[in-house]
């Protein structure tokens, strides 16, 4: 009997004890992923400091670089395609060793809106600097949307193979009246407003929405057309299929006036702006970035898709 109290006291001692190793051990590895994770600032942070110093460097001795930015893919709000060409802009024309600005294009297009957007800031970033050049060159294609952009630089280079043009907008979608009928499914739609409805895949088609729906892509491709001409100025041939939405291949489309050379990133940095080093100013997306636009761009996901409007 007496026994057992030094029993119980030898148990609690060990489950103390083995606690507090167990507390030690968690706070090691605090500390140790603590250090790491200064680890990783410190590192990213230095190269922050290097590449300031590199490009500091390059302006006191006389040196320089040629900005690339990359324009790839479908431009549209979920990759963030103006505001990541406008901020890699900003940065490139901040930087005292760019001396001339490449856009590298390979896109099919997408949305006007953008497009738009990215043209003009393109514009007034060349008014404000204007000893700095900008060029597009086209990898594979640089179509509709992506070429409503390239309209707005000093000049375009393109491969003898690349797809270039496109200048017209489409609206597509489908109609489901027939199937619904064939299935016996009716359509229960209530509206306040008689055109509130345009669109619906689900409701037979109405002349006067469709025209409606005509006049607003006659207007934005009137937009388009007047962006390429103010653009691309008297470059551009006097052709009838040139705003037709037809595409040419690069070599083709020099003669139209649609591109000023042949040439690639490498080449138009080297000959052309005399800086053969470049330099990448290409936004890219962090993750908690990419899910909020996702979440964005879902939610307004179901009022677009009845008007669906871009620029390829």
């Amino acid at each position: 009997m007496n026994d057992t109290p030094n029993w119980e006291r030898q148990l609690v001692e060990k489950l103390a004890m083995a606690a507090l190793v167990e507390q030690r051990r968690a706070r090691r590895w605090k500390i140790f992923f603590r250090l790491v994770w200064l680890g990783i600032i410190g590192g990213l942070l230095a190269t922050a400091f290097l590449r300031n110093e590199d490009k500091s460097a390059e302006a006191l001795t006389g040196g320089g670089h040629t900005a690339v930015i990359s324009l790839e893919g479908v431009i549209d709000s979920e990759n963030n395609t103006a505001e990541k060409l406008s901020a890699a802009l900003e940065d490139a024309y901040s930087d005292h060793g760019t001396r001339g600005i490449i856009i590298e294009a390979n896109s099919p297009g997408g949305s006007p809106v953008l497009s738009g957007m990215a043209y003009d800031e393109i514009r007034r970033l060349k008014k404000q600097h204007p000893a700095i050049p900008v060029y597009v060159t086209v990898q594979e294609v640089c179509a509709s949307g992506c070429y409503y952009i390239a309209a707005a630089a000093d000049k375009i280079f393109v491969d003898k193979a690349s797809i270039i043009g496109s200048i017209g907008v489409l609206s597509d979608g489908f109609g489901f009246t027939g199937l619904m009928d064939k299935l016996g499914v009716e359509r229960r739609l209530k509206t306040a407003g008689e055109n509130k409805a345009m669109g619906d895949p689900f409701s037979p088609t109405n002349p006067k929405q469709e025209a409606i729906r005509q006049q607003l892509l006659d207007d934005i491709h009137q937009q388009f057309i007047k962006a390429v001409k103010d653009g691309r100025g008297s470059r551009l041939k006097n052709d009838p299929q040139l705003f037709s939405g037809m595409v040419w291949i690069g070599e083709k489309g020099i003669p139209l006036g649609l591109a000023d050379g042949l040439g690639s990133t490498r080449s138009v940095a080297r000959d052309v702006i005399k800086a053969e080093k470049t330099v990448d100013y290409t936004q890219q997306d962090d993750l908690s970035s990419r899910v909020a636009r996702k979440i964005g761009v879902e939610f307004a996901g179901g009022v677009r898709s009845l008007f669906n409007t871009r620029l390829f």
